[in-house]
């Protein structure tokens, strides 16, 4: 006796219907989102929206002078940022590649996708009351945060990534508190400011390319 066959599909029976090119590309995208949590990542940063919204409408505020307002609306972004730059770690490594010329495009569209759900999401938190210094700073600040994060991904790691957010939240504090300003620590510049717009800007594109050509990088034990 033989396995012979047993592959074949029956006499008279229709052949399995072929997958669309536009099936399969969703599919493919599906699983890169899966496997980047992107789902989880997802109701993390519309949870972020919920604390903005609590801060703006009942007015908290930390003690320390006019840019104390700035605070936490800031710890959000950082946060919200954060998020996205832990997004870019796979579980699966090196053997993902087998997806060809597509990853590129899927990480990229995964980054982009995630970074304009944080913008919504504190948008929509910022319903609560007045956003100090208004959308277009915040829209700046997650976007330069997120840039850093991308980049914090494609040199330590997508594990680690979280940790570049984080120290840059802390370097725009101690920015502030001390009453200095630069167009690299963009929250500290008003919100038309065109040499601080351009700097985040510049470090998410910068971000974006490197994580797109790159992806995050992978340790031995990934």
């Amino acid at each position: 006796m033989t396995a012979a066959g047993v592959h074949q599909s029956a006499p008279g029976a229709a052949p399995a219907p072929a997958a669309s090119p536009g099936q399969a590309w969703l599919r493919l995208a599906w699983l890169h989102l899966i496997s980047r949590r992107a789902p989880r990542a997802l109701a993390l940063l519309a949870g972020f929206g919920a604390p903005l919204w609590a801060a703006l409408f009942w007015h908290w505020n930390v003690a320390g002078g006019a840019a104390a307002q700035l605070v936490i609306p800031l710890i959000v972004e950082a946060g919200a940022a954060a998020v996205i730059a832990v997004s870019t770690y796979s579980p699966f490594g090196e053997p993902e590649r087998a997806t060809g010329r597509w990853l590129p495009y899927l990480r990229l569209g995964a980054a982009v996708a995630l970074t304009a759900a944080a913008v919504g999401a504190l948008a929509a938190g910022a319903t609560g009351g007045a956003l100090p210094e208004g959308l277009l700073a915040m829209l700046r600040n997650v976007a330069g945060i997120t840039g850093v994060g991308l980049l914090s991904a494609a040199v330590f790691g997508g594990m680690l990534a979280w940790a570049g957010p984080m120290a840059y939240l802390v370097l725009t504090e101690t920015m502030l508190s001390r009453g200095r300003s630069s167009p690299w620590v963009w929250p500290s510049r008003p919100p038309h400011d065109l040499a601080a717009a351009l700097c985040a800007a510049g470090v998410f594109a910068a971000g974006a390319v490197l994580i797109t050509l790159r992806g995050a990088r992978e340790s031995h034990r990934d």
